[in-house]
């Protein structure tokens, strides 16, 4: 064995029904398997037929392969700023045998085409502080279509932050579900 594929985890799960596969590493967020936030989160979207869809902040992909492998969805952009992540995500979009998916190194949303989106997905870090939660939302409104939707699955103790933040930047705010240590939301480019 190499010393790369020491440090390689694998993982199985299901999500939206989906039988998916996963290799991570350690330093990543959640590499033995798929958090209870990001499950809720995926649990949550709705997707229409041909939605363009990203996952912000895409880590090894979870969010980005589950929407994916939903058979009305278009396109899938899965960004990240990590190289680390951006490298396990493209793995985990071949393993799971994607043609839909476009992995691309981003810091937020600086590096994507422009490119409208239908869905915007993501398990926001409660660590990266609130000035940059900020920038997130304003520039997803602004890579939003009409109608498009926003979801974010963080902390419940951010929930008021997110909402606050959600009626100022969208003018809107819904919380889609609530558990004891997450909460997800939406808001909506009207």
């Amino acid at each position: 064995m190499t010393p790369d594929t020491q440090s390689e985890l694998t993982f199985q799960t299901k999500l939206r029904g989906f039988d998916l596969a996963f290799t991570t590493t350690w330093g990543l967020f959640s590499p033995k398997a798929v958090d209870a936030g990001t499950q809720l989160l995926i649990e949550q979207l709705e997707i229409e037929e041909g939605d363009t869809c990203l996952d912000l902040g895409c880590g090894y992909g979870a969010i980005g392969v589950a929407m994916a492998k939903c058979p009305q969805t278009a396109d899938v952009y899965m960004v990240d700023k990590d190289f680390v992540a951006i490298e396990y995500a493209r793995k985990n979009v071949t393993q799971n045998q994607l043609s839909n998916c476009h992995v691309l190194l981003s810091n937020g949303f600086s590096h994507l085409p422009d490119i409208q989106f239908d869905v915007i997905a993501s398990n926001l870090p409660a660590n990266v502080g609130k000035e940059l939660l900020q920038i997130f939302f304003i520039d997803a409104k602004r890579h939003l279509k009409q109608n498009g939707r926003m979801y974010v699955v963080t902390i419940s103790g951010l929930r008021e932050f997110i909402k606050r933040n959600f009626l100022k930047v969208f003018g809107n705010y819904c919380k889609v579900k609530q558990r004891n240590t997450h909460t997800v939301a939406m808001a909506t480019v009207s």
